[in-house]
């Protein structure tokens, strides 16, 4: 994972952070995946966390001059799975559930930042 990757990455665990997402995951995927160099999953209590995470993700990524290729799901519309696209940064935000289901960190366990 580059610098940069690195910086980003970092702003994001602390946007997550500060909305008090649970169990925040860097892993970094650089030469094991094409779709990007870094995955960043965390874990809300409750739809309206979820929501509140996605907005300060994209509001500190906006900020960095790094706006979202691609934001999927909307708890409004009972996803409990966000996936936010910052092309070399994807960001899961699931809800407790969902996170146990997909179990992407026993998936991509190999590759923590």
């Amino acid at each position: 994972m580059n610098d940069n990757i690195k910086m980003l990455s970092d702003g994001i665990k602390d946007a997550l952070d500060d909305k008090k997402a649970l169990d925040v995951t860097v892993l970094d995927i650089t030469g094991i995946s094409d779709i990007a160099d870094c995955f960043v999953l965390a874990t809300a209590g409750n739809p309206n966390q979820m929501d509140a995470m996605r907005d300060s993700v994209d509001e500190y990524m906006t900020k960095q001059d790094h706006p979202a290729k691609s934001i999927e799901g909307r708890v409004r519309d009972g996803s409990t799975w966000i996936l936010m696209d910052y092309e070399d940064i994807i960001v899961h935000i699931f809800d407790k559930e969902a996170r146990d289901f997909y179990n992407l960190d026993r998936l991509w366990r190999r590759t923590e930042a």
